[in-house]
């Protein structure tokens, strides 16, 4: 016995990676009968309602993109916590604030698919559609908003989705679709969202038209079609650019020069032909500028903005109006 105890040591005495492999060994054996705080381990335990708040905080303080982690990271660890919905609302939320609209696009609609019943669906629907515009995809708008009409049965959620999607369509320059919008909205909630006015100043639009033929036209004599559609500047250079070659070419047949003449009227044709479709393209222009401006005027002056606001008790439906005076 002694000598097989000498015979251990002495090889493993002469090959030091033996020795490391032993001093291993040994260190793992006594680890494990070691009690966790001795290992300087300590074990970190993470309250759901402490990740929500923090989540909330990061939320409330504009650093959204943070909150989208600590939501995120909520949602995984508390899958079963009811306040699951409420956090994957916040994230499509965050991401539609923070600018990143596909995104949005992609939690509102995985939300909607998961939770069809919860009260939270419905402003997802809302909040779907709004990001949709801002990706400029306005057909995809129109249509969250029909399935949220077709879906609802509440009057007041159907309004509000009509007089949305009345908006998109003004926004994509469909005034007789939008106008057919506001129309589909209840009695009852006409006055609410204040459609008589807001009917009565979609018709002035056409008052500041002005007519692409009439400009052609007055376009015969060089500038006018442009002076039409107030292009001061455009109808100037116009006039004396046309008025210069004509008088040059002019000057050129008037000196028995038809070579000159005759290239300098070559050009004088595209050049006058070109101050024709400038003007009718000026007045679409013209149309196109009004419109815009005035949907920008309707949208600070008119629009109604409505939301469903949760209570501790109910629901109640929350009115803003943009009036400047």
């Amino acid at each position: 016995m002694t000598l097989w105890k000498t015979t251990i040591i002495g090889g493993v005495m002469g090959n030091s990676e033996h020795l490391r492999v032993l001093v291993t060994v040994f260190g793992l054996l006594l680890s494990s009968f070691l009690p966790p705080s001795v290992h300087g381990q300590t074990t970190m335990v993470i309250k759901a309602d402490d990740q929500f708040q923090f989540a909330e905080r990061y939320f409330a303080k504009g650093e959204y993109y943070r909150a989208i982690g600590e939501y995120e990271r909520f949602i995984h660890f508390f899958p079963q916590d009811p306040r699951v919905v409420l956090a994957r609302y916040r994230v499509g939320l965050s991401y539609l604030k923070g600018e990143r609209f596909t995104q949005a696009v992609q939690s509102f609609h995985a939300l909607i698919e998961k939770y069809e019943d919860t009260e939270l669906v419905i402003t997802s629907y809302f909040k779907l559609s709004e990001s949709y515009v801002k990706l400029e995809q306005f057909g995809n708008s129109l249509t969250a908003l029909d399935s949220l009409i077709k879906k609802s049965s509440d009057p007041a959620v159907k309004d509000k989705a009509y007089y949305k999607q009345g908006w998109i369509y003004l926004e994509m320059d469909e005034w007789e679709k939008a106008q057919a919008s506001f129309d589909s909205i209840s009695p009852k909630n006409r006055d609410t969202y204040r459609l008589k006015q807001l009917s009565e100043d979609m018709n002035k639009k056409s008052l500041e038209a002005k007519n692409p033929v009439t400009a052609g036209w007055l376009a015969v004599i060089p500038g006018a079609g442009h002076l039409y559609c107030e292009r001061y500047r455009d109808a100037l250079i116009a006039f004396l650019l046309n008025g210069a070659m004509i008088y040059a070419a002019y000057e050129a047949f008037d000196h028995d020069n038809e070579g000159l003449g005759g290239l300098i009227t070559f050009f004088e044709i595209g050049l006058y032909s070109g101050n024709i479709y400038s003007a009718v393209n000026s007045a679409h222009k013209y149309n196109r500028k009004q419109k815009r401006d005035f949907f920008q005027y309707l949208k600070e002056h008119s629009m109604l903005e409505a939301s469903a606001t949760r209570l501790h008790q109910g629901q109640a439906l929350a009115l803003s109006y943009k009036i400047t005076f």
